[in-house]
C-alpha cells in the first residue's frame, strides 16, 4: 500500500509538470497573437488593405488570425450580425486556451487528498505495529512517521506548483481574451467605418 500512495502522487505531480509545462508553451503570446499579424491588422486602414492581412493571417494561424479571417470574410453581412458571430467564435477560441487547464484544478484538489490518506494510512500502519509490537522496535515508529511525512511532502509538491500555474494561466487567458476582443472591435470598427456613407450635408439656410 505504501508503494501504491507514493506512486499515485508522483503521478499526480508528473501529470501536474506535464500540463505545466504544455500550457506554457501554448499560451505564448506569440502564438495567440503573432506579432506579424497585430501588425498586419495596425495596417489595415481601407478595404484594398484586406488581402494583405488575409494571406498574413493565413500564413500565421493563431485564434486571432482565425477570428480576423472569420470577421473578413463576412464584411458584406450587417454589422451587428458579423459582431454576434465574432463573439461566438471567441468565446469557443477561449474555450481552447482553456482546455487542459481543468487538468491542473484537479491535481491542485486530488494531491492534498492523496496526501492526507497516505499521512493518516500511515499513523494507522504505525499505532497497529506499535500495538503489536510495542516500542521495542525504533524501525516501526520511523516507517510509519516516514509515510506520513513522506505522503504530506509530495502532495504538497504536487498542488502547489499546480495551484499557482493555473491562477497564472487563468489570468492569462483573460488577459488576451481581452486583447483579442478589442483588435477584433477595431477591425471591425475600422472596416465598417469605410464601408458607412458620408451624411449628407444640411442644405445652408438663406439668410433674408
Amino acid at each position: 500500500m505504501e508503494n501504491i500512495i507514493i506512486g499515485a502522487l508522483l503521478l499526480t505531480s508528473v501529470v501536474g509538470l506535464a500540463i505545466i509545462i504544455e500550457r506554457g508553451l501554448a499560451l505564448r503570446a506569440a502564438r495567440i497573437i503573432p506579432p506579424a499579424v497585430e501588425f498586419a491588422l495596425e495596417g489595415c486602414q481601407a478595404a484594398a488593405d484586406w488581402p494583405v492581412l488575409q494571406k498574413i493571417c493565413e500564413q500565421n494561424p493563431s485564434p486571432l488570425s482565425r477570428l480576423l479571417l472569420l470577421a473578413g470574410q463576412r464584411r458584406n453581412w450587417p454589422k451587428a450580425e458579423n459582431a454576434s458571430a465574432l463573439e461566438t467564435a471567441a468565446r469557443q477560441e477561449v474555450t481552447l486556451m482553456d482546455r487542459r487547464l481543468v487538468i491542473l484544478e484537479i491535481v491542485v484538489g486530488v494531491a492534498p487528498l492523496l496526501g492526507l490518506f497516505g499521512t493518516i494510512y500511515g499513523l494507522i500502519e504505525l499505532f497497529n505495529r506499535l500495538g503489536a509490537e510495542g516500542l521495542g522496535d525504533t524501525n516501526v515508529l520511523s516507517s510509519g512517521i516516514a509515510l506520513a511525512l513522506y505522503a504530506t511532502l509530495f502532495g504538497l509538491l504536487a498542488a502547489i506548483p499546480s495551484l499557482a500555474a493555473w491562477s497564472y494561466y487563468n489570468k492569462k487567458v483573460e488577459g488576451l481574451a481581452v486583447e483579442m476582443a478589442a483588435l477584433c472591435d477595431q477591425f471591425l470598427i475600422r472596416q465598417y467605418h469605410l464601408d458607412d456613407p458620408e451624411p449628407e450635408k444640411a442644405p445652408a439656410r438663406r439668410h433674408r
